[in-house]
C-alpha cells in the first residue's frame, strides 16, 4: 500500500505508474485536478491519446509512438483506479481479462483446437460473437459502440447487418442507392431534411466503399492527407497570397501541384 507521501522506488515501470496513480489519486493530499475527474470526464481524453496513437504511426514517428503509447496506457490506469476506489475492479483485473480474452480467441494457439484454415477474421469474429452472446446481446447490431468514429460505425454496423444476410448480392445495388441518395440530398427541402438526406448518402458511400473492400476510415483519412498536402503545396506556390487569387488562378495551381506528383499528370 503506498503512502501519501512517497511513491516507492521500483524496478516495475508498471508498478510505479500504478503508484503514481494511486498517489494523485489520495483523498488527502493528491492532485485536485486528478481527484476532479471521473470515468466520463476522462473518456474524451481517452480518445483523443488513441488517436494521437494512431497518428504517430501514420508518421511513421517511432519516438512518438512511444511516448503516445504511454500516454494511452495512462488513461487505462486512470480508469482502473477509479474502478478500484469504487470497490468495481483494478488494474489487475483489466490486464487478466483481456489475457482470457485472447487465449480464448486463440484456441489454435493456446489450447488443443486445430486451425481447420479459417480466415483470421471469420475465427475472430465468431469467437466475439460467442462473447457477446454470453452477455446476452442477441440482436446482430448489439456490441456496436455507440463511441466509435460515426464513418467507423457505419462500416461495422453494416457488416454485422450483412453476416446475418442483410446486404446486396453484387455491386450494383450499393451504386445505385448511392446515386438515388444523391438525388434525394439535392431535392431536400428543409435543412431537417438536408441533415436526414446527408447522412444516408455518407451511409450509402460507406456501403459502396466496403463492398469494394476497402476500409472507409482509411480511405478518407488517405484523403485527407492528400487534400491537406496539395493545399499547402499551393499556398507555398502562390507565396502567400493564395487567398488574393480568383478560384480559376486557385485551380491551376491545384491543377500544378497535382501533375507534379509522382505518376501524376495535370
Amino acid at each position: 500500500m503506498t503512502t501519501p507521501d512517497t511513491v516507492p522506488a521500483t524496478d516495475h515501470a508498471l508498478d510505479r505508474l500504478l503508484a503514481i496513480m494511486a498517489r494523485l489519486r489520495d483523498a488527502e493530499s493528491g492532485c485536485e485536478w486528478d481527484l476532479a475527474q471521473s470515468f466520463a470526464s476522462i473518456a474524451p481524453y481517452t480518445i483523443e491519446e488513441a488517436y494521437e496513437v494512431a497518428d504517430a504511426i501514420a508518421r511513421n514517428d517511432l519516438s512518438a509512438l512511444r511516448e503516445e503509447l504511454g500516454d494511452l496506457l495512462l488513461q487505462v490506469v486512470f480508469h482502473a483506479r477509479m474502478a478500484e476506489e469504487q470497490g468495481a475492479f483494478a488494474f489487475n483485473d483489466v490486464a487478466a481479462g483481456i489475457a482470457d480474452k485472447m487465449e480464448a480467441r486463440h484456441p489454435h494457439i493456446f489450447g488443443s483446437e486445430d486451425d481447420h484454415g479459417q480466415a483470421r477474421e471469420e475465427r475472430w469474429e465468431s469467437a466475439k460473437a460467442a462473447e457477446r452472446a454470453s452477455k446476452g446481446d442477441v440482436g446482430a447490431l448489439d456490441g456496436v459502440a455507440l463511441a466509435l468514429p460515426a464513418l467507423m460505425r457505419a462500416e461495422k454496423l453494416q457488416k454485422r447487418a450483412a453476416r446475418v444476410g442483410f446486404d446486396w448480392p453484387d455491386i450494383t445495388g450499393p451504386e445505385a442507392k448511392l446515386a438515388e441518395e444523391a438525388r434525394e440530398l439535392a431535392e431536400a427541402l428543409s435543412a431537417a431534411e438536408r441533415v436526414e438526406e446527408a447522412g444516408d448518402l455518407l451511409f450509402s458511400a460507406v456501403n459502396l466503399v466496403r463492398r469494394y473492400g476497402v476500409a472507409p476510415e482509411d480511405a478518407l483519412r488517405a484523403a485527407n492527407a492528400k487534400f491537406e498536402r496539395r493545399f499547402r503545396a499551393m499556398e507555398a506556390l502562390a507565396q502567400g497570397g493564395f487567398a488574393s487569387l480568383s478560384l480559376d488562378e486557385q485551380e491551376d495551381l491545384w491543377r500544378a501541384v497535382k501533375a507534379s506528383e509522382p505518376g501524376k499528370t495535370a
